[in-house]
């Protein structure tokens, strides 16, 4: 079995609490991610922001990225697992937590992050453990380019 561990994403990138959206928001292009973790000024991992945050709590909102802290924006209620669950575990966990990032923590302690699991790890996955057709495999490699982007 396929563990969480084998298919995570270890590049974890950090922001400050006390750092604008549009702080944020330019760490994730400049490093190519769609979230960050959140932590305070004691390096202890407080909670997420995503794309998604800018999204819905920023842009739709018409508030200054500049004057919106990522305190205010990021989600404080993580949703992790350990590296050691299989696949379909951490999948059943997004789809009943409705999250798109998935936290991978040490012996469930949220201050020792060892990764992240993303829709396109999930289609990664996918894509090369499953005998699937040509559609499929195109559908799958959109949702991966998509989520670059």
């Amino acid at each position: 079995m396929t563990k969480i561990g084998d298919l995570m994403t270890e590049k974890l990138e950090t922001i400050e609490t006390s750092l604008s959206a549009q702080e944020a928001a330019m760490k994730m292009r400049d490093r190519n991610v769609s979230s960050l973790v959140v932590i305070d000024a004691n390096s202890k991992t407080v909670g997420i922001i995503t794309e998604r945050d800018l999204v819905r709590k920023v842009c739709v909102h018409d508030a200054s990225s500049k004057d919106t802290s990522v305190r205010d924006i990021m989600s404080d209620a993580l949703v992790t697992t350990d590296a050691i669950s299989e696949v379909g575990v951490a999948a059943d966990i997004m789809i009943q937590n409705q999250v798109r990032h998935l936290l991978v923590v040490k012996d469930e302690d949220i201050n020792k992050p060892l990764g992240i699991i993303t829709p396109s790890d999930l289609a990664r996955y996918l894509k090369e453990n499953l005998d699937i057709d040509d559609v499929n495999a195109t559908i799958i490699k959109s949702l991966i380019e998509t989520e670059k982007e």
